[in-house]
């Protein structure tokens, strides 16, 4: 619910469209969604490098650096996490209106969160890109030692140990890192931004 009074859209004269023309290509969001350590923000960054290399206009938009700043005041709890999405999918719908082709490493372990998102942007906006990288690989690269800590009962609500984590039924994209390079993985995107159109 809105709790905000008085208050109108406003309008501007340069448009969506305006932009993508300008910058030569289409906006969208790639939603990385995975377990902790299943390698969402290094295949972001990768990723985000090679359409910058290309001269396009991206911008990742990253799980932890997010809490720092906007979400810094929110936490872990089933509710905290749901607004934590809530409010990453209003700001991608304005970076996907700005023109952006946006990259989001979030481990948004709730189907229906995801799906709001998806929601609120227009058709073909949202590509969803699972990072399906076994629980047990990402235990081996956690350098921050967050699962054992979790194991041992010291960290609470953790995704994969004792919080649910609820995988994608239909993504647009699959990568298992455990089992596909950095290389790989980030061209398997590039190729699928290509196939479908949204850039050159």
């Amino acid at each position: 619910m809105n709790k905000s009074e008085n208050i109108t859209w406003q309008n501007t004269k340069i448009s969506k469209q305006d932009r993508q023309s300008y910058f030569g290509h289409k906006s969208a969001v790639l939603w990385f969604t995975g377990l902790s350590g299943s390698g969402k923000s290094t295949i972001a960054v990768e990723v985000e490098k090679q359409l910058f290399e290309r001269h396009l206009n991206t911008y990742v938009l990253d799980g932890d650096n997010i809490r720092f700043g906007l979400n810094s005041n929110l936490g872990f709890s089933a509710e905290d996490r749901e607004e934590n999405i809530r409010r990453i999918g209003e700001v991608s719908k304005l970076f996907v209106d700005a023109g952006t082709l946006t990259l989001t490493a979030f481990i948004s372990p709730y189907r229906a969160d995801r799906d709001r998102v998806r929601n609120i942007l227009g058709d073909g906006e949202f590509i969803e890109v699972f990072v399906d990288t076994p629980i047990e690989v990402c235990e081996k690269r956690d350098v921050k030692h967050l699962y054992e800590k979790a194991r041992r009962g010291e960290i609470k609500g953790f995704t994969g140990i004792d919080a649910p984590y609820e995988r994608p039924q239909n993504p647009e994209i699959t990568i298992d890192t455990s089992t596909q390079s950095l290389a790989t993985s980030a061209q398997q995107i590039i190729d699928y931004l290509v196939e479908h159109k949204y850039i050159n």
